[in-house]
This record gives structure tokens, C-alpha cells and sequence, in this order.
């Protein structure tokens, strides 16, 4: 199942993604200056979790259009973006180019990264927003991030809050109708297209993802031998009551972890 993903999230994603990016970003070159201006703001998430990211190797796992690896390269990390989409990819190295910085940007799926071991090691994995629910199965993304990291790296998370999806079918925060445990496979569309004009978007593909709890991406990331440090609420900015975000943070261990009660692949 998690192929046929794959197959149709990345037909979906290279197509209209670069026209979608200059239309909200800017053309390459208008936003490599909106970055190279302030490269923290975009970064304001991590910096705190992070320190000074000079001399740091980043990887960053479905990095879409750039925008956060161009601004760690601004501030002086080596950066690796993978990302299934050449649309993302076109788009990311123009802007890099543009800011004057390099970027080593593999198109690809990340559960399938060809040589994936001659990437080496990196001091931090940074993976963000909108990006576990393309996958089928948690830890087979947690095992590529743990594989990657070196033995004191740092993985940095943050998505949507799985408790938001409760409240995604509703306007009113008060009156939730989704169902927070709903793990079924779904159809739906593509995060940039309320970026497009509404006649564009008949022309644009659908995707294809599914829901995780908490509970799911929490005891993935520990049983990839991963020591979560922060779990980070962030709240909706319509209606504080409730999470919109959240950041996860977790550090590489050194010892190897024996599976608890014969967990395997496949939680959910």
C-alpha cells in the first residue's frame, strides 16, 4: 500500500507544485531576499532546540520547496533535502542558487533514497509539517531517520496535531465531528492547491494519506531507538483552548533497543 502512495502522492506533487510556490513565496529570486533578510523567522520553531546551526549537517525528509534547508545553509549548516517531488526540487535550487548557497537536494521517495548510505551521518534530522500522514507505517520513516542520524544526533518533528484533525470538517473549535482514532486510508487534496486559482485546480492530482494518534508517533520514534526529550504543544491561533502543532523532539541513542512484547512494523 505504502508504493501505491508513493506512486500517486508524487504525480500529485509534480504537478502545478513550482507555479504554486512562486504564487506564494515569490519568484526564486524574490524570496531568496526575503530570506536571506531574516533566515531565523522561518527557522523560529528549531533554533531554540538546536543552538547554532554553523557546521551542523541537516537533513532535511520531505523538504517540499526549501525554504527551512536554504535557511539553515544562510546560517552555515551543510544541508541534504529529500523530497519525492522535481517540482519542489526545481524551485528549492533556484532559490538556493539565487541566496548564494548550496544545497544537495535528492528527488526521491525517503523510504527508498538510492546509496542511502553514502549520505553518512548528520547531526540533525529535520522533518516538518504535513509530512507523517503520507506514510502507511511510522516506522519505516523512523527507521531511515534513526539509520541517518549520528550517534548524538538530534531529530526535530513538527506537524499538525493529530487531536486537529478532530476539528478539520467544522468551523466552530466548540463542536468537533471528526474522529481522532480514524486510520483509514483517504483521498484528498493536495496541500498547495488553495494557492492556485480556483480554475487551476481541476488540472491538479489527488493524494493519498492516512491519520496517526499521538500514541502512534510517540512510541514509533522510542522504538527506532530514538530518546524523546520534548513533546511540544503549540496552540491554535483562533482559539488557544485547543493544540494546532506540535514539536517533537528526540535524541540517538547509543544502545540498542530490545522490541517490547514483540512490537513490530505496523502500529495502527
Amino acid at each position: 500500500m505504502q508504493e501505491q502512495l508513493a506512486r500517486t502522492n508524487k504525480a500529485a506533487w509534480e504537478t502545478k507544485a513550482y507555479q504554486a510556490w512562486v504564487r506564494h513565496h515569490g519568484t526564486p529570486n524574490e524570496l531568496a531576499q526575503k530570506l536571506q533578510m531574516d533566515p531565523r523567522q522561518p527557522l523560529r520553531y528549531w533554533l531554540k532546540y538546536m543552538g547554532d546551526p554553523s557546521g551542523k549537517k541537516v537533513l532535511n525528509l520531505l523538504g517540499s520547496h526549501g525554504r527551512k534547508a536554504i535557511c539553515l545553509a544562510l546560517l552555515g549548516a551543510e544541508v541534504t533535502v529529500v523530497d519525492i517531488s522535481e517540482e519542489n526540487r526545481l524551485y528549492a535550487n533556484e532559490v538556493a542558487t539565487a541566496a548564494g548557497v548550496k544545497l544537495n537536494y535528492i528527488c526521491s521517495d525517503v523510504l527508498n533514497i538510492p546509496n542511502e548510505e553514502i549520505l553518512g551521518k548528520f547531526d540533525i534530522v529535520l522533518m516538518e509539517f504535513g509530512i507523517l500522514h503520507y506514510f502507511t507505517d511510522l516506522r519505516s520513516i523512523f527507521s531511515v531517520v534513526s539509520r541517518r542520524l549520528d550517534s548524538k544526533g538530534r531529530l526535530m518533528l513538527t506537524d499538525f496535531h493529530p487531536f486537529a484533525r478532530t476539528w478539520m470538517t467544522t468551523i466552530n473549535l466548540q463542536d468537533p465531528t471528526g474522529i481522532y482514532f480514524d486510520n483509514n486510508i483517504k483521498e484528498g487534496e493536495i496541500a498547495f492547491a488553495k494557492l492556485l486559482p480556483e480554475e487551476e485546480r481541476s488540472e491538479l492530482g489527488k493524494v493519498l494519506t492516512r491519520s496517526w494518534t499521538v500514541g502512534d508517533i510517540i512510541t514509533s520514534v522510542a522504538a527506532e531507538g530514538l530518546c524523546i526529550r520534548t513533546f511540544e504543544e503549540i496552540r491554535n491561533a483562533q482559539d488557544p483552548s485547543f493544540p494546532e502543532f506540535y514539536t517533537l523532539i528526540a535524541d540517538k541513542l547509543d544502545v540498542q533497543l530490545t522490541p517490547l512484547f514483540g512490537l513490530t512494523h505496523g502500529l495502527g
